[in-house]
């Protein structure tokens, strides 16, 4: 099956939310050479980069669904941004929910932009996540 408009509004939400210790930020930081002390310590704030981590269990749910026809060999992540409510602490309890915004083709060609809303337990806005994959059908 190729993309189409019809899969514009698709919504994929993580099947578990994502507990936020204070020692995955903390590791996440050292992962991404950080030494910003914000993300160390009981009250920990993660960096800004580390919503992709919470919003992975959506995005695996878009790109596995068997009606876009996806092939992970074929894809290609663009271009990405956040944008926070407010910052990720320790202690949070996250969900993620992502949603297709667009879809167009360019020959062999697709394009998917997505949305992911990542929300506490309780329901507060954190941030939201805008990215842009492309996948390719032609033969390889």
């Amino acid at each position: 099956m190729t993309i189409d408009a019809t899969m514009v509004g698709r919504s994929y939400s993580a099947a578990e939310s994502y507990q936020v210790g204070r020692e995955k930020i903390r590791e996440f930081a050292e992962a991404i050479g950080d030494p910003n002390p914000a993300y160390r310590g009981d009250d920990a704030v993660a960096p800004p980069t580390f919503a992709f981590v919470l919003s992975a269990g959506a995005l695996d749910l878009l790109l596995a669904d068997p009606d876009l026809g996806l092939r992970l060999d074929r894809i290609v992540h663009g271009a990405q941004k956040f944008n926070y409510v407010r910052p990720i602490k320790a202690g949070d309890e996250v969900a993620a929910t992502a949603t297709i915004t667009t879809v167009r083709k360019a020959g062999d060609v697709e394009v998917i932009m997505y949305e992911t809303v990542l929300t506490t337990a309780e329901g507060e806005q954190l941030a939201t996540s805008t990215a842009t994959v492309t996948h390719n059908r032609a033969d390889a």
